[in-house]
This record gives structure tokens, sequence and C-alpha cells, in this order.
């Protein structure tokens, strides 16, 4: 068998290797993308709606959530299948 023949056949199986690794996010990653997404979610909500309390998180954590979902809407639109590995489309 020749090199070649050789890597002609790994492509197929390192395609599907990277798709899968993809496809799923290490535990507790969604998690985290949740709360972050209701801390973000009642910081905005609490700031429109009263003056700056003594109870809202750091500016530090809020640039962090911020940082997380933009990750996650960037990983969500290059990805052809969701949590399940069931095809979007």
């Amino acid at each position: 068998m020749s090199r070649a023949a050789t890597v002609l056949r790994a492509v197929p199986f390192a395609a599907i290797l990277v798709a899968a690794s993809v496809a799923h996010a290490s535990p507790g990653e969604r998690d985290k993308l949740n709360t972050c997404q209701a801390l973000v979610a009642r910081t905005a909500q609490g700031r429109s709606a009263s003056p700056p309390s003594d109870a809202a998180p750091p500016e530090i954590e809020l640039a962090r959530c911020r940082q997380i979902i933009r990750e996650w809407t960037l990983r969500d639109s290059r990805m052809s299948v969701d949590e399940q590995g069931r095809p979007l489309r």
C-alpha cells in the first residue's frame, strides 16, 4: 500500500474526528453560557430600570461573560450540527 493511499484513507477519518470534537463542547460550558446570558440580561434590565445598586456584578465579570457569549455565537454560527450531533438543516 502506498503512502498516498494511506493518507487518502486517513483524511475522511480525521475530518469526522474534527467535526465530532467541535460538535460537543466540554461538560459545563453550556452551563457557563446560560449563566452568563442570565447575568448580562439581569444587569441590562437592572441598569435600565433603576440607578446602579451595590449588588451589581463587577465589570470584569460582565466583560468575561460577554466574551463567552461572543465565542459561543461565533462557534454556533460555524456549526452544522446541534449539541446532539444532528444536522441543523
